[in-house]
């Protein structure tokens, strides 16, 4: 049973850092890992994504030179680091892995391959 559990998060002022961690338990390849985030009043977004195989990291471009995607095979846990956050990346940040995806460039969060945790509040304000 593969479950992708978070952690981290929280709230923090405008210009501030935050970081979430989601570990994997259960056995399961996955090619394509990465966040996606709900902001109030919005449909959920990738965020950033990798292909575990190395390579390939993709990123919103509202996130570009501010969140920064890490994966530690041995630990099995994805890691999302964000600086300087401001109050629009307010919103529940979800991890997802695929074990089919092809390409983190074109992966959505409608994939029906997806795991989801549970997801973490980020608040900025």
């Amino acid at each position: 049973h593969v479950q992708l559990v978070e952690s981290g998060g929280g709230s923090v002022q405008p210009g501030g850092t935050l970081s979430v961690s989601c570990a994997a338990s259960g056995w399961a390849h996955f090619s394509c890992m990465g966040w996606f985030r709900q902001i109030p009043g919005k449909e959920r977004e990738g965020v950033a994504a990798l292909w575990t195989g190395g390579g390939k990291i993709v990123y919103a471009d509202s996130v570009k030179g501010r969140l920064t995607i890490a994966r530690d095979e041995s630990k099995k846990t994805l890691y999302l680091e964000m600086t300087n956050l401001q109050t629009d990346d307010t919103g529940t940040y979800y991890c997802a892995a695929d074990p089919n995806c092809e390409d983190p460039g074109a992966w959505y969060d409608d994939d029906e391959d997806n795991y989801w945790g549970q997801g973490t509040q980020v608040t900025v304000s």
